[in-house]
């Protein structure tokens, strides 16, 4: 509860970043081409965040590291305030980076949950933490109106009032973490795990095969979300303005547009219990295949019916039940296949490469979108899904 509570307060900051940061990069910088440096920036700042917080969390807990990721996120609410201010955009660019940062204590949380969970809950605790993702994400983008009339009220530059809110909320999960994360599940879990070890004898087995297929299936699967998620924005608009015979406004696009995320973000959290109790239920890997079927369906409807609305909107839907799935249980399947001392640095460097290749995904999903449309990146897409599947036999080896 507590970890999901402020996952919830968390979120509201990265969800405001995404949906500002390309309005106040192009601003800023005057060059609506250089927008999307603050949505890279964004997602850096875990990749190369999440392996030192991991690290830290080894040593001191997952408080300490928790209330650190609190701390970068406060920190770049302020660069990016005194950036509008100033009118500097590199300035920007520095804030949302330290925002991004931030985030990476987010995505330790849903790991944080598994480390006192029960084996046979661990993915049912894994995924409520997930699930809880959402509403933050979601309140940003709608403090976006209320949060300009309160910065106008206070004095804050235009665009920024909405991290007034963000501010309050960071600070309020700080104290809850600081006040209600005790004891600590980490430090906890691994003197339960010495204890055990002495009494017993038995070290905890480590499966570092396993390990780094679920490493691979999440980061993989992520790839795949990001590079078509991130490219069906301009794949509608274009699809809108060829019909013929349709009078189509930019409004009616922004509705479409709008729509369609919407339902792919629905897929991608409202249904992660589900998917969490089943890795429960029928093991780990057979979930993360049951992710690559959805990933797989999702591609087919964008390989052949990208040039109606309906199929991407399919598409969309689930391509999000597809990395859910996927995510859930790549998850679970890294935290039980790795030893106790080695798990939060596999944990750091799974969020790190999977945020590296939302990065890059994004960047080569639009070259190849420019070159051989919508249906050609879903059959470049398709390549990740068949080696997830086809390595899927690593996910079974013991350990020696």
């Amino acid at each position: 509860m507590v970890l999901s509570a402020g996952q919830v307060l968390g979120g509201i900051a990265f969800g405001a970043t995404v949906s500002l940061g390309a309005l106040l990069a192009a601003d800023l910088s005057g060059d609506d081409g250089l927008s999307g440096l603050a949505t890279a920036s964004v997602t850096l700042g875990p990749a190369l965040c999440s392996i030192p917080l991991a690290r830290l969390a080894a040593r001191v807990g997952r408080r300490r590291a928790l209330t650190l990721g609190n701390i970068f996120a406060l920190v770049g609410i302020m660069i990016v305030v005194l950036a509008v201010s100033l009118r500097i955009f590199p300035l920007l660019l520095l804030g949302t980076l330290t925002i991004g940062a931030g985030n990476a204590g987010n995505l330790q949380s849903r790991f944080a949950a598994t480390d006192l969970a029960a084996p046979e809950h661990r993915g049912r605790d894994l995924s409520i933490v997930v699930w809880s993702t959402t509403i933050g994400g979601v309140a940003g983008p709608l403090l976006l109106a209320p949060g300009e009339l309160v910065g106008h009220a206070i004095g804050m530059p235009p665009q920024t009032g909405s991290y007034a809110f963000s501010f309050v909320a960071q600070c309020l999960a700080l104290v809850l973490y600081l006040v209600a994360l005790r004891p600590d599940p980490l430090l906890t879990a691994q003197q339960l795990a010495r204890a055990a070890a002495a009494v017993t004898g038995i070290v905890r087995e480590d499966r570092p095969v396993v390990a780094r297929y679920a490493i691979f299936a999440v980061a993989g699967s992520h790839v795949v979300m990001a590079s078509v998620m991130a490219m069906t924005p301009v794949h509608l608009s274009h699809m809108a303005h060829e019909m013929h015979g349709v009078q189509t406004t930019p409004a009616d696009v922004s509705a479409l547009v709008g729509v369609t995320i919407a339902l792919h973000v629905g897929g991608m959290y409202a249904l992660s219990p589900v998917f969490g109790i089943l890795a429960d239920r029928l093991g780990r890997l057979r979930v993360v295949l049951l992710g690559q079927v959805l990933l797989g369906g999702a591609l087919t409807f964008a390989v052949f019916a990208n040039g109606q609305a309906w199929g991407v909107i399919i598409a969309l839907i689930l391509l999000g039940l597809g990395w859910s799935a996927a995510t859930v249980a790549g998850a679970a399947l890294l935290t039980e296949s790795s030893a106790p001392e080695l798990r939060t640095r596999r944990q750091g460097r799974s969020d790190s490469l999977m945020s590296l290749c939302a990065a890059g995904g994004a960047v080569l999903a639009g070259v190849i979108l420019s070159n051989f449309q919508y249906a050609g990146l879903g059959i470049a897409a398709s390549v990740i899904v068949v080696a997830i599947v086809s390595l899927s036999p690593l996910g079974r080896v013991r350990a020696q």
